[in-house]
């Protein structure tokens, strides 16, 4: 299993396609925002910046449970504001082990202050499996002798 892989090798391959929100918007247009393009989580942004994320878990917790209304709360008001970062050399393992112990579904992946995308639960799991399927083919063409020696 590839878990030394550097998550900058996913996001190379996934591509680093950004869409984030910005703090004084709507929690209704981040979660507008989050459908069209099919996303669970959004960085929130300024100048560049990153200030925090926004999740479909936070709408759930923070509006829906507590009664507020999308169309009046601001991201600001329930974004997560202490944001676990990881770096592109950062190993899949790693990003993992992050993930779990913190209960997050969502990386940013960041070259110094500069925001370069986001790994998802999802992305490291069809890494995995991706790199299993690899090696299962590489074993069974070894097996069989169609691999080069």
């Amino acid at each position: 299993m590839e878990t030394t892989t550097p998550v900058g090798s996913i996001l190379d391959r996934k591509g680093h396609q950004l869409w984030f929100i910005e703090a004084t918007a709507t929690v209704y247009d981040a979660i507008s925002l989050m459908a069209q393009k099919n996303v669970g989580a959004l960085p929130v942004m300024k100048d560049s910046r990153l200030l925090g994320m926004i999740s479909e878990r936070d709408y759930t917790r923070k509006v829906i449970l507590h009664g507020r209304v999308s169309r009046e709360t601001l991201v600001a008001d329930i974004m997560t504001k202490d944001v676990l970062t990881v770096s592109g050399t950062d190993s899949v393992e790693d990003c993992l082990e992050i993930m779990t112990k913190n209960h997050v579904r969502h990386l940013p992946v960041m070259d110094g202050e500069s925001l370069t995308g986001i790994v998802s639960i999802g992305d490291l799991v069809n890494w995995i499996i991706l790199a299993q399927s690899n090696t299962i083919n590489d074993l069974q063409r070894f097996v069989t002798g169609a691999y080069p020696a």
